[in-house]
């Protein structure tokens, strides 16, 4: 079989100037770990996730040909299956002879490639014996029947029954299958007469392996069919060799000794994994082959001392490791008469297992580090941490998304509990099963708050939907609730809520049977529920059957290194939003990074987007703040500072301030040029200096 029968379609294919960051979603959307990287249908290389772990995120805008490895193992799609290297890892991409690519193959389709050959084997054997248009009959040493084919059932009228296993004599009386045993000699051209109207002209044989006696076959046809006796003796032949054949193909070493441990028969695979050779075995007696080391300890003559079966794992001189099982075979009388010895070379499977062992540490190792980076990459869109604080929110927030505990998130009004609640969800394993429910428990009145978590059935009362309606429990299956302003919640909405948590399952208003719900609740406070519970103002089971893993926010006075990343982010965003090219001088920075911002992040985005619609210039400067900064808000050092320099340094220093805040802003010194009035070479050269100092 050939590379090109089992080629397969990558899950996707990325071009040479994909983006970094956009291979990087393709890549963990699919769940995979190398992407071929194809151009014009030329194979280029293959882009692998683990060579951007160690790249900055500001470097996710560049190409995968940056970082592809153009070396990675290929082969040519008339290659055949079986000469294809077994270290490749993952996938091999698959190109014909002029580069062109054509798809990938795995691990998984060469092994079923393979068992296709093997069972297409069996079943041509199979196929074979029962093709021929003579009578086959075989038993073994014992008489019990082991081929019995199509032909054979139809001459003797037995009609399509599996005698496979039963005694030749209870099957067929007559034959002389019994005799053949008995004496070892073959019989040719035996007429005999089973039935007055069935009269067969039969061969009989013995079957030895190695002048051992272990079976009898018989070949056989009517009279009518004299012409073809010698075609179908070939056959019978061919399929003795090929029965033999596969008795001695097998992939395990099969070792049989009589009862005083004298080696009788070796296959081939034995001398593979040994390296002994048969005239090095047969004869032998294995107490002398242990003593002389040739094996370090004789299965055999520990199955002949305690009479049962027993297993070793064994070195051979060739450094193969193996695992060896002995099995006695007992006469009538209970005496062990052979040892029949299986020796399985187990070197490749231990090396599969370490492999699969590290394939598994590597696939953790994976999964962690992609965890992280969606992390960073979702930290990119939604939330702003440039603090210990809140990194340190954000590796618990990591953690705890891949389970399914309850979290209790508190925190001041407009410090972002919503948006950590949206990342817990978005990070864990069910943003992929079901949605993301929010529900204001403080904003809904108490009468409508049960029908809109549980729902009701239809007339359940006055005003309610015809068709009855489904409560944020059922709709957020197999998703996520979040429940913000949980202090909110009336004491007779605790209790049920608790039931819910407790037994999975809600009963809608005015119905009869339960709904059974798997929903992860997120809940939200701006209070402390504990020293309510002690006022009586909320359940204390409640409290502690939320409370599983509590993740406080804190506010963002406590957290000052967030404050000037969170004016970037969304001064870029909202001058994306109203088309406008607004900065902040560094004195405006300055009184914005000492107001202590009580409404928290949601204030100072407020703040913000007041600042950009309301002002004229591009360049928002102290008088442009809102009344209650500048006066609650003290002079900064670094402004009194600049009041204290001569004007030339305190010119220059303005001017330094004003352009690291373009740059901070727009990122690119065409873009910066291009607010400030100035040339870009003017910018480049002068942030080149400010970056020296």
């Amino acid at each position: 079989m050939l590379v090109q029968d089992i080629v397969t379609e990558a899950k996707i294919v990325l071009s040479p100037d994909t983006p970094i960051n956009v291979a990087l979603k393709k890549c963990i959307d699919k769940d995979i770990y190398i992407a071929p990287i194809v151009d014009l249908n030329k194979f280029y290389g293959v882009f692998k996730i683990s060579s951007a772990f160690n790249l900055e995120t500001t470097k996710f805008k560049k190409k995968v040909k940056d970082v592809m490895d153009s070396y990675c193992p290929i082969v040519l799609k008339d290659t055949l299956v079986s000469d294809i290297p077994r270290n490749f890892c993952l996938l091999l991409p698959v190109i014909d002879h002029d580069s062109n690519y054509l798809g990938i193959i795995s691990t998984a389709d060469i092994l079923n490639s393979f068992e296709e050959s093997i069972q297409y084997s069996i079943s041509s054997l199979r196929s074979l014996i029962d093709s021929t248009n003579n009578g086959i009959i075989a038993i073994n040493k014992h008489g019990v029947i082991t081929i019995f084919n199509t032909a054979a059932k139809r001459i003797l009228g037995i009609g399509d029954i599996n005698v496979v296993g039963k005694h030749i004599v209870d099957v067929v009386p007559k034959t002389r299958l019994p005799w053949i045993l008995k004496t070892g000699k073959p019989e040719f051209n035996v007429k005999k007469e089973f039935e007055p109207d069935i009269k067969l002209l039969a061969n009989y044989s013995p079957i030895l392996n190695n002048c051992e006696l272990i079976g009898a076959v018989a070949v056989f046809q009517d009279f009518s069919e004299l012409e073809s006796i010698s075609e179908e003796l070939n056959r019978v032949k061919i399929l003795n060799k090929q029965l033999d054949a596969i008795i001695n193909s097998s992939y395990d070493g099969i070792w049989i000794t009589d009862h005083e441990g004298k080696t009788l028969k070796v296959n081939d695979a034995i001398e593979r994994i040994t390296g002994l050779t048969r005239d090095e075995c047969i004869g032998r007696y294995m107490r002398d082959m242990e003593l002389e080391g040739t094996v370090d300890e004789s299965v055999t003559i520990r199955v002949l001392k305690e009479k049962k079966s027993v297993t070793l794992v064994q070195n051979v001189s060739t450094g193969r490791q193996t695992i060896v099982t002995g099995n006695p075979v007992f006469d009538d009388a209970g005496n062990i008469i052979y040892v029949v010895t299986n020796v399985r070379d187990i070197t490749e499977l231990s090396k599969l297992k370490e492999n699969l062992i590290r394939a598994k540490d590597l696939t953790s190792r994976y999964k962690n580090e992609i965890n992280e980076l969606r992390l960073k990459l979702v930290q990119q869109e939604d939330i702003i941490a440039r603090s210990k604080l809140m990194q340190n929110v954000l590796d618990l927030v990591s953690k705890v998304s891949t389970v399914d505990s309850t979290v209790l998130i508190t925190g001041e009004s407009g410090v972002g509990k919503e948006v950590v609640a949206k990342l817990i969800h978005r990070l864990s394993p069910r943003s992929e099963q079901g949605r993301f429910v929010s529900i204001n428990c403080g904003a809904i009145p108490a009468n409508l708050l049960e029908s809109e978590l549980f729902g009701y059935e239809k007339g359940a009362f006055t005003g309610a939907n015809k068709e009855g309606k489904p409560g944020l429990f059922e709709i957020a299956d197999n998703g996520s609730l979040f429940l913000d302003e949980l202090s909110e919640l009336p004491l007779e909405m605790q209790v049920k809520l608790l039931r819910v948590l407790q037994e999975q399952e809600v009963m809608r208003i005015g119905g009869v049977k339960t709904v059974n719900v798997d929903v992860r609740i997120i809940a939200a406070t701006n209070k402390n529920l504990f020293n309510l519970t002690h006022e009586g103002k909320f359940r204390e089971d409640l409290y502690y059957r939320l409370n599983v893993i509590p993740i406080d926010i804190p506010p963002l006075r406590e957290r000052p290194e967030d404050i000037s990343a969170l004016i970037s982010h969304y001064l870029y965003k909202l001058n994306n939003k109203f088309k406008t090219k607004k900065i902040f001088s560094l004195e405006t920075v300055d009184y914005l990074l000492e107001y202590s911002w009580p409404g928290n992040v949601r204030e100072l985005i407020n703040i913000l987007e007041r600042i950009i619609i309301t002002t004229y210039g591009d360049l928002i400067t102290f008088s442009d703040l809102p009344a209650h900064i500048k006066t609650s808000t003290p002079v900064s050092g670094a402004t009194k500072k600049r009041e204290s320099m001569p004007l030339k340094e305190a010119l220059e220093q303005y001017e330094r301030e004003i352009i690291a805040s373009a740059m901070e802003v727009y990122g690119s010194t065409r873009k910066a040029a291009m607010i400030l009035g100035i040339s870009q070479s003017t910018v480049s050269r002068r942030f080149r200096k400010l970056i020296s100092n």
